[in-house]
């Protein structure tokens, strides 16, 4: 795997610096009280860089029409299944990424991580999954432990491969279109909160879709943000569905990806008819864009096997 980073601008590379150092501070912090051996003997084994940022090809334009900017895509290896819990070990590195970014100005650049075990990670390598596969190949090692820890990548047979998107396209997609409908029919009854929550869980879906078909792989999160990210890494196709240049864009995207918990538990999350109309629209866009995606990747894969 590829270790240099000589096709960033160096301000990238002083960025990235500054990405490893709050990960690793946070999950030493995250991990100092200690009394189970698994958890005593907690480490970080890899960090990837994979995506636009590691291929090229990165969009940093926030002050454009559409405000888009790639993220830092990193895939983090650990060495016990147990320090995946994104909540207990790396909820601090996701806040202060976010803080940065968006009150001090330490990071220009918002940062999107995952993180799985090594067996996880071997595992998906073992079975072809495109999404542990394509990083292998075109990822950048930030750090490592081992290098040779990483097990060599299977490609999945073309049949399978077809038989696999389509289970993904035929289960996700009738449960992402079940939840719009219902939106839908929490919109007529009156029922704001409910219908947040249902439109979270059919953005959820979609972006599940769409990354189950292509990359055989989605992470097991709730968090809109990162779902987003991984799926327009997938097909920027997919970016064009959120406006973010302004604030208020922004802001709605972030009361959408909120009902997944306060639409349903705090009492002090309020939303208007006018803006579940606003987010309505473009989840149904998303809705469309992710049935495009998915039909495309299947219709690619049945010319392959009658070629």
């Amino acid at each position: 795997m590829r270790t240099d980073l000589d096709h960033l601008p160096a301000a990238k590379r002083r960025e990235l610096d500054r990405v490893m150092a709050v990960l690793f501070e946070e999950f030493t912090a995250a991990t100092a009280i200690a009394t189970a051996d698994w958890k005593r003997q907690a480490r970080i084994l890899h960090v990837i860089l994979y995506g636009s940022y590691a291929r090229g090809g990165w969009v940093d334009e926030p002050h454009t029409a559409k405000g888009y900017r790639s993220d830092y895509d990193l895939l983090v290896i650990v060495n016990h299944d147990k320090l995946t819990d994104r909540v207990e070990f790396w909820a601090g590195a996701e806040d202060r990424f976010n803080r940065e970014l968006t009150i001090t100005g330490g990071l220009k650049t918002p940062v999107s991580f995952i993180v799985h075990s090594l067996d996880q990670v071997n595992d998906g390598l073992a079975q072809g999954r495109y999404f542990f596969t394509d990083i292998a190949r075109d990822g950048i090692a930030l750090y490592q432990a081992d290098p040779n820890s990483l097990a060599e990548p299977r490609p999945k047979a073309p049949a399978e491969a077809l038989t696999l998107a389509r289970e993904y396209f035929e289960e996700w997609w009738p449960s992402a279109q079940s939840f719009h409908r219902g939106y839908q029919y929490a919109i007529r009854d009156g029922d704001l909160k409910k219908a947040a929550f249902d439109l979270h869980q059919a953005a959820e879906r979609f972006y599940h879709c769409v990354l189950l078909v292509r990359t055989f792989y989605t992470p097991h999160v709730h968090n809109l943000g990162v779902l987003r990210a991984q799926a327009e890494r997938v097909d920027p196709r997919l970016a064009g569905v959120w406006p973010r240049a302004t604030r208020r864009e922004r802001a709605m995207f972030e009361k959408l990806k909120e009902a997944y918990v306060k639409a349903r538990y705090s009492r002090h999350y309020a939303i208007g008819a006018d803006e579940l109309a606003w987010l309505g629209e473009r989840v149904a866009e998303l809705g469309r864009m992710a049935a495009q995606v998915c039909r495309e990747r299947i219709e690619l894969l049945t010319a392959e096997i009658e070629a």
